[in-house]
């Protein structure tokens, strides 16, 4: 690989040095709360995807077909909600997540690394992390709430809704269901 002239290094390092500092009439404290808010949404949504999706990949029983589709569309959903996620934390002055480690140190949603999981405890894990994943959306729209973020408090508000769709959905699929699905 070709080496750098001290010219390019020390461009080089004046970019990586430039702040990201996107203008907004947020105080900086009100984008220190809202980005906060926000990237610990964003971490969740990560870890929720994946955990989605490994039960997607892992999924067994005479109900394969169904969960298999349901935990698909749940997890492309979720999935879609990272990127707008993101760039608010931008459009309000904030740095996203930058890393798979920097998620795992925000994440509160835990995740499931057990070779096998029953069909009906895949459903009930993942109705639970939605349902702790609104919790976390109400409490960012108190302090969107608190700083007159009625742009971030609409998106929250539409990802309560599909979030709420998806506990429900967990919730009807998983019914009186036994361990195996059945």
């Amino acid at each position: 690989m070709k080496s750098m002239s001290k010219d390019q290094q020390s461009k080089l390092k004046k970019r990586r040095a430039a702040p990201l500092a996107t203008p907004t009439d947020l105080s900086a404290e009100a984008t220190k709360a809202l980005s906060g808010a926000l990237n610990g949404i964003l971490a969740d949504v990560f870890a929720l995807y994946l955990k989605t999706k490994n039960f997607h990949w892992h999924m067994s029983g005479p109900h394969f077909r169904d969960y298999h589709l349901l935990l698909d569309d749940q997890a492309t959903e979720i999935f879609a909600m990272t990127d707008m996620i993101a760039e608010r934390v931008r459009k309000v002055g904030g740095h996203t997540l930058t890393s798979i480690g920097n998620i795992a140190r925000t994440q509160r949603i835990l995740d499931n690394d057990a070779d096998y999981v029953q069909p009906a405890d895949m459903l009930a894990e993942l109705r639970e992390d939605n349902k702790l994943l609104t919790a976390h959306m109400r409490a960012a729209h108190d302090i969107c709430d608190e700083y007159h973020d009625i742009a971030t408090a609409s998106l929250i508000e539409n990802w309560i809704d599909e979030t709420e769709n998806r506990t429900w959905f967990l919730f009807e699929a998983g019914r009186n269901a036994d361990s195996g699905g059945h």
